[in-house]
């Protein structure tokens, strides 16, 4: 299990990194004027300079995407119910994601700000959530069909 524990959370590491750099260039791609913007301005101004606010940004998002991977086992405890592991992981996730996203300018600093971001997380997480639940349903149903059930 601390195998792997280990082994998600350096591959959710490099995936925060991978993620974190392809959303930069989506960015850059939409402002369309030919610069790179690596991190936001917000980001930038309060670290003083461009390259500290990348080796900042990567570093969290590593943090950031380890504990998205080293997370996925909550829904490998096959004792707790369905509703217990969506509560645990969404807990956990808001009280990660709000203050990196805070932190690293994801987000406005108001509370009017905050609430919308948090308002996104929480409805594409729904969708997420519920498109992994219908898919694993079928997959159930397909299985019982087949078992002659």
């Amino acid at each position: 299990m601390k195998k792997q524990l280990v082994l998600l959370c350096l591959t959710g590491a490099l995936a925060g990194v991978f993620i974190t750099v392809i959303i930069s260039i989506v960015i850059s791609f939409l402002i369309g004027d030919g610069g790179y913007y690596p991190v936001s301005p917000q980001l930038e101004a309060t670290l003083g300079s461009t390259f500290r606010a990348v080796v900042v940004q990567t570093v969290t998002a590593a943090f950031y995407g380890a504990v998205w991977g080293g997370a996925s086992l909550i829904w490998k405890r096959e004792r707790w119910s369905l509703l217990r592991q969506t509560v645990t992981h969404l807990c956990l996730m808001l009280i990660v994601t709000l203050p990196v996203a805070w932190g690293l300018g994801w987000m406005g600093r108001s509370l009017a700000e905050a609430s919308v971001y948090a308002g996104i997380f929480l409805a594409i997480y729904a969708i997420i959530w519920g498109s992994s639940f219908l898919a694993m349903h079928r997959h159930i149903k397909e299985i019982n069909r087949k078992l002659g059930s």
